[in-house]
């Protein structure tokens, strides 16, 4: 045991040689896996069939290529914005605004990964934006092209029922959606392939095109999956049909994990429920409390001796300044980092679950925090096939919750970002011109009692209740914002605002069956060039370019995982990228095979060759490589997306191609024993060699 253990930690050269093979082979394996999970999940689902579940493999989860638009298919368009009308210190403000809100718009179409960017030509703002998998690109255009729309609307209470024979249709279609749903859920529970059963059956364009992939979902952007999802394991598929507002849901939960906090990824992130009680005092914004700074400490210090955990909401209705805070007893729900002032956030983030903070000072005054709970926030990557039910509105229309009214964007002199004076929280502040300021007078006077809802792009960012008509041609805009966020609120409704039109310049559009046609191309173009490479390597230099062949296999499932793994868009010019680097991997084997059959000419004996064939072949293969990443780094920071692609592929594939030839050729031609060589030197095409 002990001579086992002394190995095991002190391995001889020739262990170490072992060691190296073995963990290459794990690797292998392990990027196997992602590179071709959907291949070895099909023949695990294979054979469990053919063995009657007697033979079942675990599956591996699956992750699919990110294609690009000219493999996928789709539509490129460049805008020009006329920003003739626009200051010029808020130009790139508009443009970026503008972006962000075409983007907003493009997801709404069941885009795959849309690429929206902006380029200044000259003295021209451009957008250009690539739409891949793209179905109605007349609608995208003509959405596109509508100005970003800022509006304040009312409550409408004017709709229409259905009538009986309306029902009775809806009934009846849904009966056959839920049967529909019934039966995919039995394909999938039974084995069948996820991905595929996504693309076949599920009705959300969407999970159509991304195979039923949703990616990571949070509680907060996708609450009614996640509330679904959460209750399942890891690879599980739901055992019933759940219910969406959409219709039924059929999931599979493929991995669960916690978020990492986004300004530590050292740290996971955590949400708290707090409430708390504020005391303003004179020279505050909006404090009307009439308190001096002193008086204001000397209250708060009072509170602070009286208060509990089960007093503290009572406390919070009869004395906390923050408005609207008597009303909610001071509660603030749950929030993350970055939603509260720093001194605010960092007491609360302090405290322990049930404790009440000393005093806390802000900009705002001085508070008092409960902290009532604490948890983890929580992701979960789930695939999704949904079959639709019918609804009222796909009979009568949408019956809108909400109606115009005449007050929109065009009447927005600026937007801003500040802060709430009671809580902290970022807010973002309006301001009216002066028909403006009327219009929202009128309206909120219309309206005491009820709430408005300000849309922007039809989505509404807030509804407040209106307390007291609004004179003065100014209004705040709150939410559960991070100071972020506010940021890019302000920027959108400024771009909203600002008359920043954009006009259609240029437009391509790539067929999926082109995309389709072109991967198959690419396919078999990479697949003969490899054969030709391997042929060619094994004629001229035998057993050490078998290995090197085996190496490049080797190589070749690396890339590919790591494209996966780290999102790496492929176009037809990265499968070009990836093809050329596989050449420039046998280059290295080249170099360094030569080295070695001079070494081996020379008389040396072949462990020692090989070192030095290795040593001598470095220097040439490091100065090649190195220049080929200057350059791959220059058309990646300086060039369009189309060469980008090629440059990214290309950079991955040379980092590794370095990695393949000095570490994993290496080490394969260190596992041939010299003796047994020298027995079968024709397998190296050398001179007979001595042994070392």
């Amino acid at each position: 045991m002990e001579n086992f253990a002394q190995k095991l930690f002190n391995p001889s050269r020739r262990g170490k040689i072992w060691l190296v093979f073995v963990a290459i082979l794990a690797l292998a394996l392990l990027f196997g896996f992602i590179a071709g999970g959907q291949y070895y999940n099909k023949g695990s689902n294979w054979l469990a069939n053919k063995t009657k579940n007697i033979i079942q493999l675990p599956q591996v989860k699956e992750i699919d290529f990110r294609l690009g638009l000219d493999l996928l298919g789709g539509s490129h368009l460049v805008y020009k914005a006329d920003v003739s009308a626009v200051a010029l210190k808020e130009r790139n403000p508009a443009i970026e605004g503008v972006r962000d809100v075409i983007e907003r718009r493009v997801n709404t179409f069941g885009v795959s990964e849309p690429v929206v960017t902006t380029n200044k030509n000259g003295e021209d703002y451009q957008i250009i934006v690539e739409l891949a998998g793209i179905k109605d690109v007349n609608q995208a255009i003509k959405m596109i092209g509508e100005t970003p729309l800022l509006e304040f609307k009312e409550q409408n209470n004017d709709k229409r029922e259905l009538t009986s024979e309306e029902k009775k249709s809806i009934d009846d279609f849904n009966k056959q959606a839920e049967k529909k749903a019934v039966e995919v859920l039995g394909k999938a529970i039974s084995g069948g392939d996820f991905a595929a059963l996504a693309q076949a059956y599920s009705q959300d364009d969407a999970s159509k095109i991304n195979r039923g992939d949703l990616g990571w979902i949070l509680e907060s952007n996708n609450q009614e999956i996640y509330n679904i999802a959460k209750k399942m394991k890891p690879g599980e598929i739901s055992k019933d049909l759940a219910k969406s507002s959409q219709g039924y849901e059929i999931l599979k939960l493929e991995e669960k994990r916690v978020k990492k906090d986004e300004f530590n990824d050292s740290e996971i992130e955590k949400e708290v429920k707090a409430s708390h009680l504020l005391i303003c005092y004179e020279g505050k914004e909006r404090c009307e409390s009439g308190l001096t700074k002193e008086d204001a400490y000397e209250k708060i210090k009072k509170l602070k001796s009286e208060a509990t955990a089960a007093n503290f909401k009572d406390l919070a209705r009869q004395n906390t300044t923050e408005p609207g805070g008597r009303e909610r007893g001071g509660d603030l729900g749950w929030f993350g980092r970055a939603k509260m002032v720093k001194p605010f956030e960092d007491a609360v983030f302090n405290l322990k679950i049930g404790a009440i903070s000393d005093i806390v000072e802000t900009d705002f005054g001085y508070h008092l925090i409960f902290k009532q709970d604490e948890r983890i926030v929580e992701e979960l990557k789930v695939r999704r096939i949904l079959i639709k039910i019918m609804k009222a509105e796909d009979i009568i229309g949408e019956q809108k919750d909400w109606k115009n009214t005449e007050l929109t964007g065009k009447n927005l002199k600026r937007a801003s970002v500040e802060f709430s004076q009671s809580s902290g929280a970022s807010e973002v502040a309006l301001e009216f011109d002066d028909e403006g300021a009327k219009m929202f007078a009128d309206i909120t006077g219309r309206n005491v009692s009820k709430p408005v809802a300000i849309f922007l792009d039809s989505y509404p960012i807030s509804v407040p209740t209106v307390n007291e008509k609004i004179t003065g041609g100014k209004a705040v805009i709150t939410g559960n914002f991070n100071v972020q966020e506010a940021k890019l609120l302000a920027q959108r409704l400024t771009a909203g605002a600002l008359p920043v039109p954009v006009s259609l310049i240029s437009q391509e559009t790539v067929g999926a069956s082109l995309g389709s046609e072109s991967v198959k191309a690419s396919l078999i173009a990479g697949l003969a060039g490899f054969l030709l490479v391997a042929l060619f390597m094994i004629f001229l230099y035998r057993l050490p370019g078998f290995l090197a062949v085996s190496a490049l296999i080797i190589y070749s499932i690396i890339v590919l995982a790591l494209f996966k793994i780290f999102s790496i868009t492929l176009t037809l010019a990265g499968v070009a990228g990836f093809i050329m680097s596989i050449g420039m991997a046998v280059d290295a084997n080249i170099l360094i095979f030569a080295r070695l059959r001079e070494e081996l000419a020379n008389g040396r004996p072949f462990d020692s060759a090989l070192e030095e064939g290795f040593k001598r072949a470095w220097p040439s293969i490091r100065d090649s490589n190195f220049f080929t990443i200057i350059t791959c780094l220059i058309l990646i920071f300086f060039t369009t997306s189309v060469v980008k692609g090629f440059a990214i592929t290309l950079l991955i594939g040379v980092l590794m191609s370095m990695f393949s030839a000095i570490i994993i050729t290496k080490n394969f031609l260190n596992l041939i024993p010299a003796n047994w060589l020298e027995k079968r030197r024709a397998l190296i095409g050398a001179p007979k060699m001595s042994i070392k």
